[in-house]
């Protein structure tokens, strides 16, 4: 490795500093310079990461990494920005030695893709997690039909059925605004940036309160359409991962609520966009809904164009971001119990 590689790897090995990890963002510029970015890498070291990525998810949730990069790479040619937006435009960083026994993580961030992974032994914390995609499936070119969303279906027509089937009573309870940028909204509520998002990037520790219907209100085929709909959002994961993160939303399935923003039914006026995200084409509704419990929280939002030309909210521009609340994210809880095990030697001296 060169001598420039040489001082990117000194700086990736600084250890694990949690406020640094947390200056992630989602735009195409960087906010907070932390990390090394891809393209600035040789092909060896980025072959590298691109195995840890792999170690690091299920089949499927690689491939979805992949999809959000070859889409980045798809909108940069567009727009002709392909010095900002390409398959190597991202941030990455290794937070302390990757150990079987000792607690180590690393963050990859950039446009629609951030991913923040901890791992303790067994355990293994992904979140926060953004993907995003704009527009949600390539139409043209090598990589035409890759979409980083439409392989999951789950995510945008299984809420969508779910807010069809639930009674009156609960669709007026679970809707909690009827417009996407609703005049009923209070102040904050909405921002031209994160538009419905609360939970997004610098939002770490926000107290976001309980909004919408308890799962347990729905019927037994609308709870099993959740399930499915968080699980869509988890497969990313390896399958030991992904099924220790489903017990712990089945423990709290009780205290798991369901809020919705936007229309529903399909009618011309609410996108103004083509169809990628699934569940509809030209007319489609776009929306907004998040589902939150004790142990997770999953945001799903169709945005307004930024580098296409919908002023308003269109199924082709796509926001997700999942979070582990209470401590969750950035494997803090695991982190704190670790250190506080050592300090009283239950796992022996460090």
């Amino acid at each position: 490795m060169g001598r420039a590689g040489r001082g990117s790897m000194r700086l990736w090995m600084r250890g694990r500093q949690l406020r640094r990890w947390r200056k992630w963002s989602n735009p195409e510029f960087l906010i907070y310079r932390t990390g090394i970015r891809l393209e600035d890498l040789p092909e060896t070291t980025v072959s590298a990461i691109h195995a840890l990525l792999r170690a690091s998810t299920s089949e499927a949730g690689y491939a979805r990494l992949l999809a959000a990069m070859k889409t980045n790479r798809f909108l940069g040619d567009l727009c002709k920005a392909v010095g900002i937006m390409n398959e190597r435009s991202y941030q990455f960083t290794l937070y302390g030695t990757p150990s079987r026994t000792e607690p180590w993580g690393f963050s990859l961030f950039g446009h629609h893709l951030c991913l923040n992974v901890f791992v303790l032994g067994r355990q293994m914390v992904a979140s926060p997690m953004f993907l995003g995609a704009e527009p949600n499936i390539i139409d043209t070119g090598p990589n035409t039909n890759t979409s980083v969303l439409d392989s999951a279906n789950a995510a945008v027509d299984l809420p969508l059925s779910i807010m069809r089937s639930l009674p009156p009573h609960l669709q007026r309870a679970a809707r909690v605004y009827e417009k996407l940028h609703d005049e009923n909204m209070p102040p904050g509520r909405w921002n031209p940036a994160d538009q419905r998002h609360l939970a997004g990037a610098f939002q770490d520790n926000r107290i976001i309160p309980y909004e919408g219907i308890l799962a347990s209100a729905m019927a037994e085929h609308q709870q099993g359409h959740l399930r499915a709909v968080i699980a869509s959002f988890f497969e990313i994961l390896p399958a030991g991962p992904f099924a220790a993160r489903m017990r712990l939303v089945e423990r709290f399935w009780e205290e798991t609520y369901f809020c919705w923003i936007g229309a529903f039914q399909d009618t011309d006026h609410g996108s103004g966009g083509g169809g990628g995200g699934g569940g509809g084409g030209e007319g489609s509704d776009a929306f907004y809904y998040r589902i939150q419990s004790p142990v997770v929280l999953i945001e799903f939002d169709h945005h307004s164009g930024v580098f296409l030309l919908n002023k308003e909210p269109a199924r082709y521009h796509v926001h997700t971001i999942v979070r582990t609340p209470n401590g969750g994210d950035y494997g803090r809880g695991l982190l704190r119990l670790f250190r506080e095990g050592c300090a009283s030697g239950k796992y022996g001296s460090r």
